[in-house]
């Protein structure tokens, strides 16, 4: 149960004066659905306006204060494009002050023709107009006051307004407790941090590093000792060991020898298939690295101990392609193997719960069906994960509770994560790691183009396909944009579709499931010849005829974003390309990530890099889903303060005492603060 001293900070936000049901909707799109989340919704940065007289004074990209007057409003030639109004300053200067979305209609009331209001915002350029996208505050009287230091500025949604959401976080600062101290004494003096009630309140206030770090820090500690506890709790367990004799292992007759990353990898798998506790283990590789084969390993070990073995993915194309795959690659041990799956209905469904009842079936794979409360197992031994990152702690917990026996885990991920990142993130598990390739991978060959040659380069598309080939088109926007000028699936999709026809189909991540499942499985199935698509694909099924890929604006993506996305290519193949699209105008640490793509195709030295360039400062491109377990610690600050952090949660479990000592509470309370709390739940007791 939540401590009550943090009840005040998790009641809902209609609690807040001036927050309704309309307000409500743009806050449950940032997130914000309690008063501790509008309280930790820290601002992106501060600004400083200067107020100008006319335009003239003004200089591009600077945040000011200016008297203009609305001349004429243009409203967009379609829903999506933005609606804009004209008005001059005091000396005759145009300049358009922009609106996308729902965003309009407070412009029409706020702006009307003729009447002078005081806008501030930040002053920019579209093609030959300046232009101040969404202003920040207009004002028909004291504009003069608008010129501040130090204003915050938050991450908004349509329907938000930056004085809204200000004033919210300062009603949420207000009814913050007062909580005792959680990180240990010589660390915050070291640190110079100020105190939780403190930090919160400095780092709505203005630039204050050591606020934020101290804000970031809780986080990382809350984290660390709840993957603590967790694997503490494990190691507690009662498993059942598997002890395999190798008579279905024998009988595999794989095309290939195993590298020695597999065998080093099933072996430690083995070591722990052995022990009373259960296992809980991650297995790294990059993609085509052989995981699969080293879960295929680890199965056959429970079925060699008479236990049964579940492999769950995160998608059901994903979870038929696993299938037919070690349905292929078992075969001559002579182990059933069964896919269940949402889709499977009557008698084919009943007759697979049965086997999974009476223990006739060895190996089930399939979707999260495979954990529903109707399906029982005579005796599973072994789960394991595909495409971990998808699924959360609190689920790997739940999926413990299948077992007579906790059962062991085997995680995956074909994502190469830094080591700080591991640590963040599987901080409970014990790692594998395969990092070298099967004999005869053939590398893909990446090469860079600008955008300027899209003609020749939809023609090489087009000469691709004709050999009966297939291939990937990605882009890192869904819908077009005039606020930032980056490539959208959508339009792609349709400029392609007039030169190819139904061969095209368009997958992202907003589209309905069954309609992006549909066109995916048209793709599998080789009816399309080209896929245009958002990052939806980073992770997916094996396509072998799909030797080509071509991600557009690749400078929006981060390194190892773009190693995924190069990987969906090109298994074995001669002739496998990556083609990565770049804009005109590349930053430094853009170039060095293209450049860097070219250089190497090892997507463990990749992950390390791209840790390196975007927690320098410079997050080029679209955040990834899945970076990191964090909504208040950045790159950065993970890269800095989470050895720290760990440290600090060992500490207090070996040395202070744990949960039941005196800053064991306050770290109790700091469990609950962000939502850990599932690592109390496992305190025996607790």
């Amino acid at each position: 149960m939540r401590p009550e001293a943090l009840n005040p900070l998790f009641v809902e936000t209609d609690a807040l004066e001036g927050v309704g049901p309309k307000l409500r909707k743009p806050l449950e799109k940032l997130g914000l659905t309690r008063v501790r989340d509008i309280a930790y919704h820290l601002p992106e940065r501060f600004v400083s306006r200067r107020a100008v007289e006319s335009l003239d004074d003004a200089g591009e990209g600077e945040q000011i204060v200016i008297a203009l007057t609305p001349v004429e409003h243009r409203a967009a030639r379609n829903n999506r494009g933005p609606y804009r109004v004209l008005a001059q300053d005091s000396v005759g200067n145009y300049c358009a002050l922009t609106y996308f979305g729902r965003a309009s209609y407070s412009a029409k009331k706020q702006l009307p023709v003729g009447e002078k209001r005081w806008v501030a915002g930040r002053l920019d350029r579209y093609g030959d107009m300046l232009q101040i996208v969404h202003p920040d505050h207009i004002e028909s009287e004291g504009g003069a006051t608008l010129a501040r230091l130090n204003e915050p500025v938050y991450r908004l949604s349509e329907g938000l307004t930056q004085p809204r959401i200000a004033g919210l976080a300062q009603q949420a600062l207000a009814r913050l407790p007062e909580l005792p101290e959680w990180i240990e004494p010589t660390q915050s003096e070291r640190a110079g941090w100020p105190a939780w009630r403190d930090a919160l309140q400095l780092a709505h206030k203005g630039e204050s590093p050591s606020a934020r770090d101290r804000l970031a820090y809780d986080e990382m500690l809350a984290n660390s000792l709840a993957l603590m506890l967790v694997r503490a709790d494990n190691r507690r367990r009662k498993g059942q060991p598997l002890k395999g004799d190798g008579h279905l292992r024998d009988k595999l007759q794989l095309p290939f020898p195993l590298t020695g990353a597999q065998r080093r990898s099933i072996g430690e798998i083995e070591g722990d298939l052995a022990q009373d506790a259960p296992m809980l283990r991650l297995l790294q590789g990059d993609v085509g690295a052989g995981k699969t084969v080293v879960a295929l390993y680890a199965m056959l070990i429970a079925n060699e101990a008479g236990k049964q073995a579940a492999l769950l993915a995160p998608t059901e194309i994903l979870a038929r392609q696993h299938f037919e795959t070690i349905r292929s690659m078992a075969a001559p041990t002579g182990v059933e193997v069964a896919l269940l799956t949402g889709r499977d209905k009557g008698r084919a469904r009943e007759s697979i719960l049965m086997g999974l009842l009476d223990g006739s079936i060895d190996i089930v794979i399939g979707t999260h069906a495979i954990f529903q409360d109707t399906v029982n197992y005579k005796d599973l031994g072994l789960v394991v994960i595909d495409e971990q990152h998808r699924f959360g702690v609190a689920q790997r917990l739940q999926l413990a509770s299948k077992g007579r026996m906790s059962p062991h885990t085997l995680a995956m991920t074909a994502t190469p994560i830094p080591r700080t990142l591991t640590l963040a993130q599987y901080g409970e598990m014990d790692v594998s790691k395969l990092d070298e390739m099967p004999p005869g991978r053939k590398p893909i060959l990446t090469r860079v183009m600008s955008v300027d040659r899209m003609g020749e380069i939809v023609d090489g598309i087009a000469r691709h396909l004709e050999t009966g080939q297939q291939a990937f088109w990605v882009c890192p926007m869904v819908h077009e944009s005039e606020v930032a000028d980056l490539a959208a699936a959508e339009a792609r999709y349709a400029a392609l579709k007039e030169r190819f026809g139904d061969d095209v189909v368009l997958v992202h991540g907003q589209q309905p499931p069954e309609v992006k499942d549909a066109a995916m499985e048209r793709f599998v199935a080789g009816e399309a010849k080209l896929m245009v698509a958002t990052t939806v694909i980073e992770v997916g099924v094996d396509v072998p005829n799909a030797t080509l890929v071509v991600v557009e604006q690749a400078e929006q993506f981060g390194l190892a974003q773009l190693h995924q996305l190069r990987g969906r290519v090109g298994r074995g193949s001669e002739q496998a390309v990556c083609l990565l699209l770049r804009g005109n105008a590349l930053s430094e640490t853009a170039k060095r990530r293209l450049a860097l793509m070219r250089e190497t195709q090892d997507g463990f030295r990749i992950a390390e890099e791209d840790l390196e360039l975007r927690g320098g400062g410079e997050l080029l491109g679209t955040r990834q889903s899945g970076d990191t377990p964090f909504r208040v610690a950045e790159l950065e600050q993970i890269t800095r303060l989470l050895p720290a952090a760990h440290a600090d949660a060992r500490l207090l479990i070996e040395r202070d005492g744990g949960l039941a000592s005196e800053r064991g509470q306050a770290a109790r309370l700091l469990l609950y603060l962000f939502e850990r709390d599932w690592g109390v739940q496992l305190l025996r007791g607790g």
